[in-house]
């Protein structure tokens, strides 16, 4: 189980459009919001990627990367990001490598609505084990806000 201060582990996973992403990538430049969410173009899981999409200029002016990860492969996640124009890197899990790495991995085999920041060194700064989608994104936008204050 992970927790508040620790390293979040590294993981390489591909997005809708075949390029490979690594949480790697973004250190030292970034910091990482990472969620979980059970499946591509379901209610509740539409209704959380299109707040993140709407946000997403609050988010980068906050030096924030958005990555949502299902156990959903590319292809799935293509038809997802075209039907609401998502801009933001969603993330096909579908060896469930990264969602059993973060402790995000249901018995059912779909991935938890789970959210992790992450800041700009690695370091998990926040979790939130149990995500209620509505008024989710402002909740993480404060703790991205009370990190920048930090610096």
């Amino acid at each position: 189980m992970l927790n508040v201060g620790d390293k979040a582990p590294d993981f390489a996973a591909k997005n809708q459009r075949g390029k490979e992403i690594r949480l790697s990538d973004f250190a030292g430049k970034k910091n990482v919001v990472l969620y979980f969410y059970p499946k591509d173009d379901t209610p509740g899981c539409t209704k959380e990627a299109c707040n993140f999409r709407d946000q997403l200029p609050v988010f980068t002016g906050l030096d924030t990367e958005i990555l949502g990860v299902s156990v959903d492969n590319e292809a799935s996640h293509q038809k997802f990001v075209d039907k609401y124009n998502l801009n933001f890197s969603l993330l096909g899990d579908d060896s469930k490598e990264i969602s059993r790495k973060y402790g995000a991995l249901k018995e059912s085999g779909s991935a938890a609505r789970m959210t992790f920041v992450i800041d700009k060194n690695g370091i998990i700064q926040k979790i939130y084990p149990a995500v209620k989608v509505d008024g989710h994104w402002e909740e993480v936008k404060e703790v991205l806000q009370s990190l920048m204050s930090k610096v």
